[in-house]
């Protein structure tokens, strides 16, 4: 009886150990002997890949470092879970080594005319829903733009939640003939499992400033279900001058398995500094 007692007691403490394992969220997978750089404003570098590790330094947004290893430990701070990494950077004249967690690091950068655009997570803040009361977290990410080393914008917007962040891109698209707009900024984190949503940021910039569009979410579980969001510029087929068109696509087959199909659309009108509802 006491041999028996044991083993269930094992095997209790193995699914509890297995339990409380954490898996990095796949958009702070950073390859080895890559450059990236810091998002975080003043993020530490420490000398061992612990977050009570002696502080080695600080280095600014839009560092450039080096990854050099990706460490087996995984921290988890709010919703975001991340591989520590160590790294080196150059500072000044000097050479230096030591570890960092990669929810710090961009998780996509590009650079156009003299601007540094960043893409990162920034933290996870406490929400209720509003229609059953329930409390959840919510990941907010950032996009910056920096001139040499001064930021110039930010703007904050929604992500993901762990399950959303598998995958990411971020990318520099046209000014999709908007008045005044110099450049768009595309942003984008999904999942790989059907089910998963993904979220597409779309940013303009004009005149140093930043103006996000709304979110976009797009869901599909094989060919029972879809949802789609998009939007239509000026310069795409059906386009209006100076404004954008939100438009969504709903798809789901009933019991019989015939679909069913929903659609909706809102212009947003865009006047060279911001937009509003038509």
């Amino acid at each position: 009886m006491k041999s028996v007692l044991a083993v269930l007691l094992l095997f209790f403490l193995q699914l509890l150990s297995a339990q409380e394992e954490v898996y990095a969220n796949g958009i702070f997978g950073f390859e080895e002997n890559k450059t990236q750089k810091i998002f975080t404003n003043w993020t530490r570098i420490r000398l061992e890949p612990d977050v009570n590790a002696e502080i080695l330094d600080s280095l600014p947004t839009n560092q450039q470092i080096t990854v050099l290893k990706k460490e087996d430990k995984v921290l988890q701070l709010g919703e975001r879970a991340s591989h520590w990494y160590k790294i080196s950077y150059q500072k000044g004249d000097r050479a230096s080594e030591g570890y960092v967690w990669g929810g710090n690091l961009c998780v996509g950068y590009r650079n156009k005319n003299g601007y540094d655009f960043l893409f990162g997570l920034t933290k996870t803040e406490n929400r209720k829903d509003k229609q059953n009361g329930e409390n959840f977290r919510q990941n907010i990410a950032s996009i910056k733009v920096l001139e040499g080393n001064a930021l110039v914008d930010e703007v904050f917007f929604d992500t993901g939640s762990g399950e959303s962040l598998s995958y990411a891109t971020f990318n520099i698209e046209s000014n999709h003939q908007l008045k005044g707009v110099e450049l768009t900024l595309k942003a984008m984190v999904s999942g790989e499992a059907c089910g998963i949503a993904s979220y597409d940021q779309y940013v303009l910039f004009k005149n140093k400033k930043l103006v996000a569009l709304p979110q976009l979410m797009n869901v599909g579980d094989a060919d029972v279900y879809y949802h789609s969001e998009n939007f239509v510029f000026p310069n795409d087929k059906g386009g209006i001058f100076n404004a954008f068109i939100w438009k969504m696509e709903e798809m789901e087959k009933d019991e019989n398995d015939k679909e069913k199909i929903k659609r909706a659309s809102t212009t947003y009108l865009w006047n060279g500094d911001y937009f509003r509802q038509k």
